[in-house]
């Protein structure tokens, strides 16, 4: 339920405040006071798309919050699966503010959300009907969802379209197999090739790694032969001077000759026979480098040819020698796939066949859910345009068999004949304006029972009614507002006088600039209220007493 709306730097509106009641809620005011600007604020707040334009001249920013009470599970649900905490109390606050450049900053319950976030969450939050929602029901595309939505098949309706979905894929699959021979004959010789060409290359994986370091240490052949060189010289020494080994042992030899004199010197004797022979292994090892250093052009070569092969197969197949082999491997796939694709077909039809027999099986159980829900929607709504002044409306739902789809095999499209004696016709074709508003009402009113928002708004459904059908409207929005909260703005007063809670806009000027206000009226600014609206600009006595009878007469209805 929708507890409290705070707008800021809206349009006209440089501040407003407004608590709202349980049951039922209305808006009355002069026109272009500011009505719509609040369902455009609500709009907004609620994660529908907005124009810059909303925001009051001369703000850097516009500002809307919502105050939310008594969530349905649907929006607890939404919150736990964004991680939203709710309020001990179980309030839901939404904020949402924009600013000139199109930026928005979103949250609920102080936690920051992106605007399609918001949008999911205000859809469970609050359901809006205006003239746009007359567009939807003329539009038959969504004829369906509604019956769906009396129906309650939603475990039906996921059976089918899990069958459906598998249906489609292996399909699609099939097709992707029905290429004609000439595509067929081009594409194995492209396979061929390409895994001819990887076979050729006989590609071991660590290769690349090994050759790049082979080639490296060619082109640094030259200054290792030279360092390698001088560190062996410096170790087993040369014609000009004795080596560290040389000079190691002779050390040792000194050191021998007196070990007998000196525990201590004996160990460092030790100590250093064993670091020459260690220096002298070492110079051995620095003597097999240089042995190995030696190679010929061919080496060369070969690393060289080697490394240009594999660069080149990376360019069409892959990075690295794992990404080549992959591509190998699917290549040699596909071509066995395309070889044997007869039998593959063969297999691959028969498993499409018996998806479309599983899936044409849970539409027609889909099917049997919707023609009962549609003669009891027909039912329904008829009763509830008979109550709305329509005595001579008939109603139908039309369920006709269509090629399956996602939504089964049924179009479903609704029907309705204004006059006695007139066949049923597409409701897009023959419902007037006034006819239209009663008929969404007449809907709505079916469906609330099945609807688990709490808030519903109503934008000018009186559009095109007076008199009595005004009056049927009225009685018909307070039904449902005992077990919905109803908030409508209106211009008849014969819909206000069964408001629960009389809110009047108002527009002033001052400081050059407009202000739009907003006040809850008292039983007696009521009467002032629905006299203006039913007498214009001068309100007699005559008119305040029909007001005030009018205001008792729908209290006496309520109870």
């Amino acid at each position: 339920m929708l507890s409290n709306l705070k707008i800021e730097n809206i349009a006209v509106i440089k501040k407003a405040v407004i608590d709202f009641k349980d049951g039922f809620n209305v808006m009355t005011g002069e026109t272009g006071a500011g009505k719509s600007i609040i369902i455009d604020s609500l709009n907004a707040v609620l994660g529908e798309r907005t124009s810059r334009e909303l925001i009051r001249t001369g703000c850097d920013f516009a500002e809307v919050t919502a105050l939310f009470y008594d969530a349905s599970d649907e929006v607890n649900s939404i919150l736990n699966e964004l991680d939203i905490p709710k309020e001990d109390d179980g309030a839901i606050l939404v904020v949402r503010k924009m600013s000139p450049d199109g930026k928005n900053i979103c949250k609920v319950n102080s936690v920051s959300v992106t605007v399609s976030m918001l949008k999911r969450l205000g859809k469970q939050l609050v359901n809006i009907h205006g003239q746009a929602d007359n567009q939807t029901l003329l539009n038959e595309e969504n004829h369906c969802s509604y019956i769906d939505r009396i129906a309650e098949n939603e475990a039906i309706f996921d059976r089918f379209s899990d069958s459906y979905k598998e249906y489609v894929a292996l399909k699609n699959q099939l097709a992707s197999l029905n290429i004609d021979e000439e595509q067929k004959l081009r594409r194995m010789d492209m396979l061929d090739y390409q895994i001819a060409e990887i076979e050729a290359a006989n590609i071991k994986i660590g290769e690349w790694d090994e050759l790049r370091e082979k080639q490296t240490l060619f082109r640094n052949i030259e200054k290792l032969s030279s360092v390698l060189s001088a560190a062996y010289a410096y170790l087993e020494g040369d014609d000009e001077a004795q080596g560290a080994v040389s000079l190691s042992f002779s050390a040792l030899n000194k050191l021998n000759s007196v070990s007998d004199i000196s525990k201590d010197i004996s160990e460092l004797s030790s100590t250093l026979e064993e670091k020459a022979y260690d220096l002298s292994a070492v110079g051995e090892q620095i003597k097999d480098l240089l042995d190995s250093l030696d190679f010929d052009e061919n080496s060369v070569a070969f690393v060289e040819e080697r490394l240009d092969v594999l660069y080149e197969l990376s360019k069409k197949y892959g990075k690295t020698e794992e990404d080549i082999l992959n591509f190998y491997n699917n290549a040699v796939e596909e071509r066995n796939s395309i070889e044997n694709s007869d039998e593959i077909k063969r297999k691959l039809t028969a498993e499409v066949n018996a998806a479309y027999e599983k899936a044409l099986e849970n539409a027609k159980e889909l099917s049997k859910t919707r023609i009962f829900a549609g003669n009891l929607f027909s039912k329904n709504v008829c009763e509830e345009l008979r109550f709305l002044d329509m005595p001579s409306v008939r109603f139908a739902v039309d369920i006709k068999d269509c090629p399956l789809c996602e939504n089964g095999i049924d179009k479903v499209e609704f029907l309705l004949s204004s006059n006695v004696g007139e066949d049923l016709k597409p409701l897009s074709k023959i419902a007037s304006g006034g006819e239209l508003s009663r008929i969404m009402l007449a809907i709505k009113s079916v469906l609330s029972e099945k609807d688990g928002i709490s808030t519903l708004v109503f934008d000018e459904i009186d559009t095109g009614v007076s008199g009595s059908a005004a009056q049927k409207i009225a009685v018909k929005l307070k039904q449902v507002s005992r077990s919905h909260q109803v908030i409508c703005v209106t211009h008849l007063a014969q819909i206000a006088a069964y408001a629960d809670e009389h809110l009047f806009i108002s527009k002033s000027e001052h400081d050059g600039q407009t202000y739009t206000e907003l006040k809850s009226l008292s039983f007696d600014e009521r009467k002032s209220e629905l006299a203006r609206i039913m007498g214009g600009f001068e309100v007699t006595s005559a008119m305040l007493e029909s007001a005030e009878q009018m205001l008792l007469s729908a209290n006496k209805v309520d109870k």
